[in-house]
C-alpha cells in the first residue's frame, strides 16, 4: 500500500489494484433484467463509485458495507464523475494484513484537542440555563459526538467529522462576534454545540455511517428538540433560553425545503444558518480541490449546485503570523 497514493487523487485512465473499504452497497436491476450493485469504496484519500455487475447473492452478501476488498481494474468517467470500472474483486483476509482503521478518514484535529476546545466555549457561557443543557447533553453523548461524521456524504463524512464541524462553527462564530457585539454567544455558541448533535442517534456509527431508523422517521433536528426539552426537565431549567435553543435547532437549515420546520425568526439564529453553510461549503471545496492539481478543475460538486471549482496556478502567498 505504500505506492498508493489515494482513490481520491487517480485519474481517468488510471489502473487500480489496491485495497478499498466498502462505503456502501446498493442492489439494483440493469435494463436487461440482471441484478447489479452500485459500491462506493474509499481510503483516507476520498472515495469512487463502482458497479458490480452481474451480482450474484453471494455477492450481495459478500460485498456489503465495511467490508474491506481488493479490487483491480481502471478509472474511467460517468457523467463527469471519476468510476471505477471492476476487473476482478475479492474480499481481503487476515493473510492481507489490512484493517479499517487504514481506509478511513478522520478529523484533522485529535480528539482530545477537539474536546478541549468544546469546554472551554462551554465554560465561557455566561447564562447558567443554557450552559448547564449544553453540558448535560455533550455528557450524554460525548463518546458518539467526539467519532460520529458530520454526514453520510458531501460534508465532514468522516471520523470526528461532526465534532471537528461543531468546532470549526464556534471559532468562525467567535470572529464574528467581534465584529458584531449585538450578538448573544451564549445562545450562539449553545446553538452551534447542540445544532448536530442529533446526528449521534440519526447515524448509525463512526465509520461508513448510514441512517437509523429514528434518523429516517424523526431525523436529527426533531430528536434534537426533543432532547433539549428532556434535559431542561430533568434539569428543572424553565426558561425563554429553553424555547429559544430549541428555535436554533429548529431553523438552522434556513428553508423549508432545506428541511428547516422554521426559517430562522431571531439574530442568532439567522446567523447560525449561514456559519453552518459557510463551514459546510469551505468543507467540500477544500476536498474538492485538494484532489486535482493547479489549472484543472474538480470533478462537479453534487450539494454545490453541481458545479466544478477551478484551482488557480498562481502561487498564494500566505500571511505571516
Amino acid at each position: 500500500m505504500k505506492d498508493f497514493k489515494g482513490i481520491g487523487h487517480y485519474r481517468v485512465g488510471d489502473q487500480v489494484d489496491h485495497y478499498l473499504l466498502i462505503k456502501s452497497s446498493v442492489k439494483g436491476v440493469a435494463s436487461n433484467g440482471k441484478p447489479f450493485l452500485t459500491l462506493i469504496l474509499q481510503d483516507k484519500s476520498g472515495d469512487i463509485e463502482a458497479k458490480l455487475w452481474d451480482a450474484s447473492s453471494d455477492d450481495e452478501e459478500s460485498f456489503d458495507a465495511q467490508q474491506i476488498i481488493k479490487v483491480k481494474g481502471d478509472v474511467t468517467n460517468y457523467r463527469g464523475r471519476n468510476q471505477l470500472r471492476i476487473k476482478t474483486i475479492r474480499l481481503a483476509t487476515d493473510m492481507d494484513q489490512v484493517k479499517v482503521s487504514d481506509f478511513v478518514e478522520s478529523a484533522p484535529l485529535e480528539i482530545n484537542e477537539i474536546m478541549e476546545k468544546i469546554t472551554q466555549y462551554v465554560f465561557e457561557m455566561r447564562n447558567p440555563n443554557i450552559q448547564r443543557i449544553t453540558r448535560h447533553l455533550v455528557k450524554k453523548h460525548q463518546n458518539e459526538f467526539l467519532t460520529f461524521p458530520a454526514a453520510t456524504k458531501n460534508h465532514h463524512e468522516f471520523v470526528s467529522g461532526l465534532s471537528y464541524h461543531v468546532v470549526s462553527m464556534l471559532d468562525i462564530a467567535k470572529s464574528l462576534s467581534n465584529l458584531y457585539p449585538s450578538l448573544d454567544t451564549d445562545l450562539l455558541y449553545g446553538g452551534i454545540i447542540l445544532h448536530d448533535l442529533g446526528k449521534v442517534v440519526e447515524l448509525s456509527g463512526s465509520i461508513a455511517a448510514s441512517y437509523t431508523n429514528e434518523g429516517k422517521l424523526l431525523g436529527h433536528i426533531s430528536i434534537m428538540v426533543n432532547e433539549i426539552g428532556q434535559a431542561a426537565k430533568e434539569l428543572e431549567i424553565d426558561g425563554e433560553e429553553v424555547m429559544l435553543l430549541q428555535h436554533l435547532i429548529l431553523s438552522h437549515h434556513g428553508k423549508a425545503e432545506w428541511g428547516s420546520p422554521k426559517p430562522p425568526m431571531i439574530r442568532e439564529a439567522e446567523i447560525l444558518h449561514m456559519i453552518d453553510n459557510i463551514d459546510a461549503k469551505m468543507n467540500m471545496l477544500d476536498r474538492a480541490l485538494d484532489k486535482v492539481e493547479p489549472g484543472e478543475f474538480t470533478d462537479r460538486v453534487f450539494a454545490l449546485d453541481n458545479r466544478s471549482f477551478y484551482k488557480p496556478q498562481m502561487e498564494t502567498v500566505k500571511k505571516e503570523s
